[in-house]
């Protein structure tokens, strides 16, 4: 099967936006920088992309120009074990950045992240149809997601 790489388009922030966010995510890592040449159509000697992992993960940013932007048509989740790795990836990833609802927020760079703790998943799959709508009731009101906020709504009789 072939592998599948997200690439992000940036102004010129692509080198920047990838040092932070291998600073971010564990077992992360640049694996290449190229740059623009003669040809253009960017000053030589500035970069054009950046590959980098994220665990493991391969992406690349790409620095296009200033033509497209960033929008909540494209979010990249964040399965977190617990409210230790949400609340860190939260702190992180909003900083400088704009919270958003239901465990949305938009990084430094305007990209769209879902920081979702497996809590959420596990109580809106709920056999018992009202636990799950209390819970994603409970989801539906706050920005960063507060798994025992989650918990004691589902639990509410």
């Amino acid at each position: 099967m072939p592998r599948i790489t997200p690439t992000l388009w940036f102004d010129t922030q692509g080198e920047e936006a990838a040092t932070f966010y291998v600073s971010v995510f564990p077992n992360s890592k640049i694996t290449n920088v190229t740059h623009y040449g003669d040809a253009g159509p960017r000053p030589a000697g500035t970069v054009m992309t950046v590959e980098f992992e994220l665990d493991g993960q391969p992406h690349l940013a790409l620095n296009g120009g200033p033509q497209f932007t960033f929008n909540e048509a494209l979010s990249l989740t964040i399965d977190c074990a617990d409210q230790e790795e949400v609340d860190h990836y939260w702190t992180k990833l909003s900083e400088g950045g704009e919270e958003g609802p239901c465990g949305w927020l938009k990084d430094q760079f305007g990209l769209s992240w879902q920081v979702v703790p497996a809590a959420l998943d596990e109580l809106v799959s709920d056999p018992d149809p009202a636990r799950a709508q209390r819970a994603m009731a409970a989801m539906l009101g706050m920005q960063k997601i507060d798994v025992a906020a989650l918990y004691a709504a589902a639990d509410q009789k």
